[in-house]
């Protein structure tokens, strides 16, 4: 018995067809899964179909049952819907609550897509103190901003616009000027030490601020005052960019960078908003009490400060800079273990270290100070040659670099063809010497095998860990070179 469907079967499918595309299409927020119930043969006469396949007459249940469920990749589904088609009609029913559809949007504006488990567990905690430490910046501007405008003669009536004009174009000049000049001398160094620059630019944020709130107190030494705290805020404008920037990519988990900046900024204006209220209100309670100001001002700048510290503590930076290198091979060396990132960071200094001798009893894991990398070459002395020629042709011959010790500094020499791990490999290599230099004499040929025997195991140890060795962070190495040696060209031949 030949078997044909109703045209409304036809109909159904169309329709029905469209809706499922539409939430097929919607890759990585909604997604479905059906169920079709079976069909039995009845012998019942049949309508002639539209389309090839159907349905026998006087059938019943659902033609096909389609859930609806919400998620990315990186997060739990959660069932939002369910439509069950029947020959004659279409049912649908939505799971959840309004309120709870309405918190996810108001969420999904201030969190990157799929959090938590598509940032690093140390994003929430660091905005936590970020968000604080920017409010308290906000409420502060206030304060600062009204002092500067009362010390330009605002409200006055000897002020002259011209005079106002100017002093705000040489306040503003300063600062442009200022941050060109602090790219030049420090750009490429504000990604290996993110920390330390995060909290350098809050403090001279500060300091910036502070001289605002001066500028009323010394009328003829406005313009200085009023230049040197824009000045100020310059470094803090390149040097929290530069450091977001690079913690973007660190709480970047699913190639997600752009949607964390972008909620990021939506976290800050809403911080930028309240601070601004507030700090309204506080300029308004306090204006004519200038001890009210000043004890306002302190008590904030000290809870800024506080609040940049604890956001950078938190901090469990996986790539590798020169101290935290130095930190991990100290402890290889000592125990064959590699400590984690999380360990790492409550060891590192976020503080900026002006020589080694800051704290004695870390000198000993501060090696990192004895290493210059990336030596300019035109520099070196007929006695450093000598001492090269006979390390390049035995010691340094399969690697891309050379390791000169002067005066208790370990000099490498970068290859001109060298890599991200070539360049790697050779500050351990420094470190390794550095470590030998007050136990043994042959510190040379000691690193050379220590090397050859750990290097392997200690990359393999770190990446386990959860490290990042593709590359050093260190400042941009500019000059490099390339050797010839007479017994390397023996060997050769």
């Amino acid at each position: 018995m030949k078997l044909e469907t109703y045209p409304i079967r036809t109909t159904i499918e169309v329709s029905f067809s469209s809706r499922l595309t539409f939430l097929a299409n919607k890759e990585g927020r909604s997604r479905v899964k059906w169920k079709c119930g079976k069909q039995r043969v009845q012998s019942s006469p049949a309508i002639p179909s539209m389309g090839g396949g159907g349905v026998e007459a006087g059938s019943s249940g659902p033609l096909i049952t389609v859930e609806e469920w919400r998620g990315s990749s990186s997060t739990k589904l959660f069932r939002t819907a369910t439509l069950t088609a029947h020959p004659s009609s279409l049912s649908l029913h939505k799971w959840g609550s309004r309120w709870r559809e309405l918190w996810r949007k108001i969420l999904e504006a201030f969190v990157p897509e799929g959090f938590p488990s598509s940032v690093t567990t140390d994003y929430l905690p660091f905005q936590f103190w970020d968000s604080l430490q920017g409010l308290s910046t906000y409420i502060r501007s206030m304060l600062s901003t009204q002092a500067l405008l009362s010390a330009i003669g605002v409200g006055e009536k000897s002020a002259t616009v011209i005079g106002a004009t100017f002093q705000w174009f040489l306040r503003d000049f300063t600062g442009m000027l200022g941050g060109i000049l602090f790219t030049f001398y420090q750009g490429s160094n504000l990604d290996s030490n993110a920390k330390m620059w995060r909290l350098v630019a809050d403090f001279m944020n500060d300091l910036g601020m502070l001289l605002d709130l001066v500028s009323p107190l010394f009328p003829s030494a406005l313009i200085v005052i009023v230049c040197l705290g824009s000045l100020s805020r310059s470094f803090t404008g390149v040097a929290s960019g530069a450091t977001r920037a690079a913690l973007t990519q660190h709480f970047s988990l699913e190639n997600n960078a752009a949607d964390i900046s972008a909620k990021e900024g939506s976290q800050e204006m809403v911080a930028t908003m309240v601070g601004m209220a507030i700090g309204m209100l506080l300029a308004h309670i306090t204006r004519g009490h200038p001890l009210a100001v000043w004890i306002s001002f302190l008590f904030l700048t000290v809870f800024h400060m506080f609040a940049n510290y604890m956001a950078v503590r938190c901090l469990s930076l996986t790539t590798l800079n020169n101290e935290r290198s130095s930190l991990l091979l100290h402890h290889f060396m000592e125990t064959g273990q590699v400590l984690t990132p999380k360990q790492i960071s409550r060891m590192e200094h976020v503080f900026p270290v002006w020589g080694s001798s800051w704290n004695s009893r870390n000198n000993s894991i501060l090696l990192h100070k004895k290493i210059c990398l990336g030596v300019k070459v035109s520099s070196l002395k007929h006695s450093d040659m000598v001492e090269l020629s006979v390390s390049a042709s035995s010691l340094y011959m399969k690697v891309k670099y050379l390791l000169l010790e002067k005066k208790g500094v370990i000099n490498v020499i970068i290859h001109k063809h060298s890599t991200p791990a070539d360049i790697l490999q050779s500050f351990i290599h420094a470190l390794v010497i550095a470590s030998l230099m007050d136990k043994s004499k042959a510190v040379h040929t000691e690193s050379r095998l220590w090397i050859d025997e750990n290097y392997p195991v200690f990359v393999a140890k770190l990446q386990s860990a959860g490290w990042s060795t593709e590359r050093l962070l260190a400042p941009s190495i500019v000059w490099k070179a390339d050797w010839f040696t007479d017994r390397m060209d023996d060997k050769t031949n």
